[in-house]
């Protein structure tokens, strides 16, 4: 048994889970504070890794800045959004919701087809991570390690913001009782404006840290929002510590399943959810809805 050859296909499940992650925690994020179903958040994802070519103009020496550019960009178009777009449809009916968001995703992928071209963008690997390193003598690319540091600092980062500020606090506070919130004096539109720009620039920075494994492509959109909700589902909806674990095991069982059943392994992902919702319909890391009386 080669156990150097299981060691990387475990570190491929999580290097693959670290870009899930940050796709998804931004749509929980977003979803728990606001109560949207941002269909469209799959585009910001692709456009994450658009951005980071076109700031690098694809050359690898500009990746560190490019992240933080593409960050950057993804709060400020996030906020955008939310300001002009979202901001309209909170009063009515969850399927105006679908129908808006669903239509930027259709926008957004024909900007993306005018601006690059149908072609794939590929960028080099960065020179930081040019050397493989050696696990139990099976060598694996470094920048796999990069992916999974990138996840755990953000999801650290993003709990001390949530449970340990009081801007994390009033975010909290907004998914229970919005009105009460506001009686207090706390600007919730503004509140809500943030929360979206936040978790779009974490799908956009997940988007951006996935190219020098994968190229882009403009149906890349539809792919990644399919598999944000299949993480949150499994997760649980508004639970940072639900989408790590979502995507933690959506990647553990893609690798796995490319191992030993490669011809089921698009499925299992499918099969865990579905057997989640069974289950444990509000997730494994959700709480179960309020009994009203």
């Amino acid at each position: 048994m080669d156990l150097g050859f299981y060691a990387l296909q475990l570190l491929t499940g999580l290097a693959y889970a670290s870009t899930l992650f940050l796709l998804s925690v931004g749509l929980s994020l977003i979803f728990g504070a606001m109560g949207i179903v941002n269909f469209a958040h799959g585009s910001f994802y692709m456009l994450g890794a658009y951005f980071l070519y076109a700031f690098t103009r694809g050359q690898a020496d500009g990746f560190w800045g490019g992240l933080l550019l593409v960050l950057a960009t993804g709060f400020v178009i996030g906020a955008f959004v939310e300001r002009i777009f979202i901001r309209r449809v909170y009063a009515r009916p969850e399927e105006y919701q679908i129908l808006l968001t669903y239509a930027l995703l259709l926008i957004i992928e024909d900007l993306v087809r005018f601006f690059f071209g149908t072609g794939y963008r590929a960028f080099p690997m960065p020179q930081a991570f040019a050397g493989p390193l050696f696990l139990l003598g099976t060598p694996f690319p470094s920048y796999y390690l990069f992916l999974i540091g990138l996840a755990a600092v953000s999801a650290l980062l993003l709990g001390i913001f949530l449970y340990r500020t009081r801007l994390g606090a009033w975010i909290r506070a907004a998914t229970q009782d919005r009105e009460m919130l506001e009686a207090l004096g706390v600007n919730v539109p503004l509140l809500y404006t943030v929360v979206f720009g936040v978790g779009i620039a974490l799908a956009a920075l997940g988007g951006a840290a996935l190219l020098p494994m994968q190229a882009a492509t403009p149906g890349m959109a539809v792919d990644a929002v399919i598999n944000a909700f299949i993480v949150v589902v499994i997760g649980g909806l508004a639970s940072v510590w639900g989408a790590l674990l979502g995507a933690v095991l959506i990647g553990l069982v893609q690798a796995l399943g490319v191992l030993f059943l490669p011809e089921w392994a698009m499925v299992f992902p499918f099969a865990l959810m579905a057997l989640t919702l069974l289950l444990r319909p509000w997730g494994l890391l959700g709480r179960p809805p309020a009994v009203r009386t």
